[in-house]
């Protein structure tokens, strides 16, 4: 994984697409937007990101919470869907159409983390990553993670923060959402339990009721302690728990303890589940399974994979989507596997006109953007955006991946739309695979942009790239780029992101 960082996200509302103009996004190739005939598709359970509302957006189904009276379950100081965040990872059990609509039975959210920070890596702008510590547990943020309360520059030392995460296999988390507490000690995220850590035990001490998580010491008591799907003989075999309580001095004492994040992946009343997050474990082809959110995957004939994927593709750390249906000895057989890994990028005002309220598309940079159910708006200072906000003289970046359509349009899905306060300045930034090169211009995302004399090349050179795309390669690159007063685009710097074709 290369870890990306991304600034301070805000609300979507998606009412406009609440009647499934947009379902289930397309494979590369596939023409883009499947809209389908709305049969069932699944009963069971979906996790994944909140990517908007008007009920609840999770996995690019909008599933309605009306039965519920916009209730979510949780411990956290979570009670009703107003208290959600894009990012959040919610657990929904009900049913969900090939139409993009659902029907929520159940709501649940857990945090992962809560606590003060210690800011480990800041935000790079050259490479979008940034990493910090929470109580010696480490948080990746990338391209995906919404960070909320503060822009992720802003990010500091004893910032206190509220994080939904996966883990990843060292141990370490890839945070969806983190989200900042005022400056305020009237304000809580849990009354009751204000710190929350997850991580594996060691050192457990069963005479003092005591256990390391990181880098702190938790104690229990047998009597007053709520121990959850967990009993405190399992303690010693050092299991993944989650801990939550308050701070006694330098000891965290434990209200309550249960059973790790994995939780939410397990089957609930039906087969079916749809779900997002890192492979774990990388395709055994001699198994045909991988491992994912404490899941066993099967792979069969019938596995459908979009976006290009592979079973050799499975590596750790990759961001995936998967939809499948548990079997009796409690593995899930893939019916269809896409990728959420967002790797291509465009940063720059959204061209005038050019937002299509009823394609749900728009412009930046030459860049044709497709918005659908996968993906979250985002403002700072926790300002609400709608898709009809956008073209305003605001800087937008979008991340997410590059698509072609059977007629061999290319653009760009996104999954985060990045709205930031100040007013473009006019020049554009993109990553991308360069399609085509040649002495006069470039083809990067669908765009043509030209090259001349001034164009600089950064650990790369012309020739370079050149004899890459003739040899079938599309390299990665970033491009830096004006649009001169004769309406061409203008490379200004060409940078190779990679040194090998993925």
């Amino acid at each position: 994984m290369n870890p990306k960082s991304i600034q301070s996200p805000t609300r979507l509302s998606l009412s406009t697409l609440a009647m499934g103009v947009l379902a289930a996004c397309g494979g590369a190739g596939s023409g883009g937007i499947d809209i389908a005939d709305g049969g069932i598709r699944g009963t069971g359970s979906s996790v994944g990101p909140v990517s908007g509302f008007g009920s609840v957006f999770v996995n690019g189904v909008r599933f309605d919470t009306g039965d519920l009276n916009g209730h979510v379950q949780s411990d956290d100081g979570i009670d009703f869907e107003g208290d959600l965040d894009e990012g959040m990872i919610l657990r929904i059990d009900g049913e969900w159409r090939d139409d993009g609509q659902g029907t929520a039975d159940l709501v649940e959210y857990d945090d992962t983390l809560r606590g003060e920070i210690i800011v480990a890596e800041p935000w790079d702008p050259a490479t979008k990553t940034a990493a910090f510590n929470i109580y010696g547990l480490v948080v990746h943020i990338d391209n995906q993670t919404v960070i909320k309360g503060k822009s992720v520059n802003d990010l500091a030392d004893d910032d206190f923060v509220r994080v939904s995460a996966w883990r990843l296999p060292n141990g370490e988390f890839r945070a969806s959402l983190v989200r900042v507490r005022p400056d305020s000690s009237s304000v809580t995220f849990d009354s009751e339990n204000e710190i929350e850590v997850e991580g594996r035990i060691s050192n457990f001490d069963p005479d003092m009721c005591t256990f390391t998580i990181g880098s702190i010491t938790v104690e229990c008591d047998p009597e007053d302690t709520t121990f959850e799907g967990i009993d405190i003989s399992e303690l010693a075999s050092n299991p993944f728990v989650e801990v939550e309580g308050n701070f006694n001095g330098n000891v965290l004492w434990a209200r309550e303890i249960e059973e790790d994040d994995l939780r939410r992946y397990r089957k609930g009343d039906d087969d079916d589940i749809e779900f997002a997050g890192p492979v774990s474990a990388a395709f055994d082809p001699s198994e045909n399974t991988f491992e994912i959110n404490g899941l066993t995957i099967r792979i069969t004939g019938d596995t459908e994979f979009d976006d290009g994927l592979s079973s050799s593709d499975l590596e750790p750390d990759l961001l995936i989507q998967v939809e499948g249906a548990f079997l009796g000895d409690g593995t899930v057989e893939a019916e269809e596997i896409a990728l959420r890994e967002g790797e291509s990028e465009v940063e720059g005002r959204v061209a005038v006109n050019s937002v299509n309220s009823s394609e749900q598309t728009l412009r930046i940079g030459g860049v044709l953007v497709q918005v659908t159910p996968l993906t979250a708006i985002v403002g700072e200072d926790d300002r609400n955006v709608d898709f009809l906000d956008l073209g305003g003289p605001e800087e937008v970046e979008v991340s997410g991946i590059e698509r072609t359509t059977t007629e061999g349009d290319i653009y760009l899905e996104a999954f985060k739309v990045q709205v930031d306060e100040e007013n473009a300045d006019g020049g554009f930034e993109l990553v991308g695979r360069l399609r085509s090169i040649d002495l006069f211009a470039i083809n990067v995302l669908g765009v043509s942009i030209d090259i001349n004399a001034g164009t600089e090349f950064d650990d790369t050179t012309y020739d370079n790239l050149q004899d890459r795309v003739d040899n079938g390669e599309r390299p990665l690159i970033e491009v830096e780029y004006e649009e001169p007063s004769n309406g061409n685009f203008l490379a200004e710097e060409i940078e190779l992101e990679e040194d090998d074709d993925d």
